[in-house]
């Protein structure tokens, strides 16, 4: 047992409602917590029964079954009442996971026995403004990508940190990425992979034209502040709905106010086993 084990005692189980394999694997997980004694109530995360439970604290584990995008709808989810999301993965990649569903019932076994630990992750505020008005604010746990719109054609993209130019590029956007978000869309573009104990903001340009080309690691607790001058540019927060952008907005980046935690097994250096398994596959 660890010196400050994670010892869940009213844990729920969400799924992803599309992936073939989650329901029946469900009913596999109820059963299992059923003969343990204790209740594991399910439903999807678009459920608004369970999302409202989750935020009013009633539970203190997520069950999480799905991909990496079920991961990170978790996250959103859960961040904010500080609730550990254990990961099964159903789908392809599963960068943020480290069990698959054929071990669930295994480590499930190590969570109740004190064997589990909870890593947290950095996530990102980031707010829209426009003429010095708040336009709106979400969280990231990956990245947030502002990028060209439908016309093919870069656009121009003035970057300040802690309120001090850094740069301008033209390009066809730019990703203000996590750590946890360096294997992700940052990783696409080109931006070198992170720890994800860490809690630095990367910079990474996609396809810059004459610009700086090169990722940037920010310190820790530097901001970033995105001045878009061009017209036709969007943004979008974890690859959710894309938000269109005026020429003079603001999208202005920095450590949320609180963390997503996971729930983990074995030594820290998991990151790194699984992220060379994950390496040399694509998901198409």
């Amino acid at each position: 047992m660890l010196a400050n084990p994670f010892l869940p005692k009213r844990p729920c189980v969400a799924v992803h409602p599309k992936m073939a394999d989650a329901l029946s694997q469900t009913e596999t997980i109820i059963e299992y917590f059923k003969e343990k004694g204790m209740d594991a109530p399910a439903g999807s995360l678009y459920d608004e029964s369970l999302r409202r439970r989750l935020k009013d604290g009633e539970f203190d584990m997520l069950i999480a079954l799905g991909g990496d995008g079920t991961m990170l709808r978790a996250a959103h989810l859960c961040a904010p009442s500080n609730i550990p999301i254990l990961g099964i993965n159903l789908g392809r990649l599963g960068f943020l996971i480290q069990v698959e569903h054929k071990d669930c019932n295994t480590m499930f076994d190590h969570v109740l026995s004190g064997d589990a630990w909870i890593e947290k992750r950095m996530m990102l505020r980031v707010e829209q403004q426009r003429a010095g008005e708040s336009l709106g604010v979400s969280h990231a746990l990956n990245e947030v990508a502002v990028s060209r719109g439908q016309y093919l054609r870069p656009i121009r993209l003035t970057v300040n940190v802690d309120s001090r130019l850094l740069t301008t590029y033209v390009a066809d956007g730019l990703i203000a990425s996590t750590p946890t978000g360096s294997t992700a869309y940052a990783l696409a573009a080109g931006g070198p992979i992170l720890p994800p104990d860490l809690r630095n903001i990367l910079i990474v340009p996609i396809a810059p034209h004459l610009s700086v080309d090169r990722a940037v690691v920010l310190s820790e607790g530097s901001s970033v502040s995105i001045l878009v001058q061009s017209e036709n540019a969007l943004f979008s927060v974890d690859g959710q709905e894309p938000i269109g952008l005026a020429e003079g907005d603001h999208v202005d980046v920095r450590a949320a106010e609180y963390e997503a935690s996971f729930v983990r097994f074995g030594d820290p250096n998991y990151f790194y086993r699984n992220l060379t398994a994950h390496m040399h596959q694509n998901s198409i």
